[in-house]
């Protein structure tokens, strides 16, 4: 029996756009408090607002585009939110100063949510529905890679003479060739009409969130808040246990393990349902940052990343899944957003409560108590899915 094609002209393509989006965002999210504080002489504070604020920006693009994606369809949100990039990228060069620079930040954020939200809707909807799972793992791959290239990129350029002049010029590229991608295919998704049965008046509150998608995504808040302090503390941690030279291995050994596992997770969650995935993602989440808060030595902080890859990095995609495949496909659009809208919160919120933990604790204290935070999230899925995902196989 053959397998329904998964990897066509586009899927490739709308994988590539997503690439190249995270990318810029993550280039720029390790290097623009930088610029801000040499080019305009910005406080540690403002500098890192430039860089926070485009995370709020995204977050207000998605729930924006997760409620007109119904309305106009997915390809056609794409093109404005790839329009509103490319000009946000030209923007860097004309603000020349901060207050410009804060609002160019933050509305280049409101374009990247619009462009995450329409390409994971897209990929959902040309998805074979017998291989979602597998093929929104190798989808979210393109954001893995990019959150591995984009800061190394970054950071080389910052050592360069006009490194920002050509980060910038980069980018902007990067945003026109997104452009020419998107223009190479013939995406016929057209608003999906909601059924007539279900055509009843909804609450506000319903119209920019899938209410479906929110128990699984609530995990996702709660998983994402617990991987924050790496992310944002990783190079401190590294410095105060003298671990620099290997912490720079730290996010390329993630990235490995999770190219080298997703294809497996992806596949055997189609087959076999979510569960068999997501509690033992968990747990080995947890046994990674156990290792890391812990590690003493480089092969430690490398083990803990293989860990983190395999448990947290697959968490992400399969979450990710069963927030589509809980919805309706005319509400897609809702639940792509809804997801990312409150796993976005959790790392965005986890720097700022554990930075203000950090000084009275030490790093070592926050990564032990998050490890008991993943474990947490063990109980809270069964309630919330775990113990309807049967169920759900039954009827996907």
């Amino acid at each position: 029996m053959n397998k329904e094609k998964l990897w066509t002209k586009d899927f490739i393509i709308v994988s590539t756009i997503n690439f190249l989006a995270t990318l810029v965002y993550f280039l720029l999210l390790v290097t623009i408090a930088s610029y801000a504080k040499s080019e305009f002489e910005a406080s540690t504070s403002t500098a890192g607002l430039v860089s926070s604020i485009f995370i709020i920006g995204s977050l207000i693009g998605r729930l924006g585009a997760g409620r007109f994606i119904g309305i106009k369809g997915p390809t056609n949100i794409l093109w404005v939110g790839l329009s509103f990039f490319t000009i946000t990228s030209l923007f860097y060069f004309l603000a020349n100063s901060i207050p410009l620079l804060l609002v160019n930040r933050l509305a280049q954020g409101v374009a990247v949510g619009i462009i995450g939200t329409a390409t994971g809707t897209i990929v959902a909807h040309i998805l074979p529905r017998a291989r979602k799972g597998e093929g929104i793992g190798y989808f979210s791959l393109s954001a893995v890679l990019a959150t591995a290239i984009g800061p190394f990129i970054g950071i080389l350029l910052l050592k360069m003479e006009n490194g920002f002049t050509i980060m910038f010029t980069m980018n902007l590229a990067l945003s026109i060739l997104c452009i020419l991608f998107l223009a190479a295919v013939k995406l016929k998704l057209a608003p999906i009409k909601q059924p007539e049965k279900t055509e009843v008046k909804s609450s506000i509150l319903s119209q920019f969130i899938e209410p479906k998608a929110v128990p699984i995504s609530f995990v996702a808040l709660i998983i994402g808040f617990s991987y924050s302090g790496v992310m944002t503390f990783l190079s401190f941690y590294a410095e105060s246990i003298n671990l620099v030279s290997v912490a720079s291995y730290f996010f390329l050994v993630y990235a490995i393990v999770i190219i080298i596992s997703r294809p497996f997770t992806g596949k055997l969650m189609d087959t076999k349902g979510a569960n068999i995935i997501v509690y033992p993602c968990i747990v080995l989440f947890a046994i990674g940052m156990l290792l890391f808060s812990q590690a003493s030595a480089g092969w430690m902080l490398l083990l803990a990343a293989a860990f983190i890859g395999i448990g947290y990095g697959n968490f992400n995609s399969v979450a990710q899944t069963i927030a589509v495949k809980v919805t309706e496909p005319h509400r897609f659009g809702l639940a792509t957003a809804t997801y990312f809208i409150l796993f976005d919160i959790g790392l965005g919120v986890g720097p700022y409560i554990l930075g203000f933990i950090v000084p009275n604790t030490g790093y070592r204290t926050i990564f032990v108590a998050m490890v008991a935070v993943i474990v947490i999230c063990i109980p809270v899925y069964y309630l919330l899915h775990g113990r309807k995902d049967r169920e759900l196989m039954k009827i996907v």
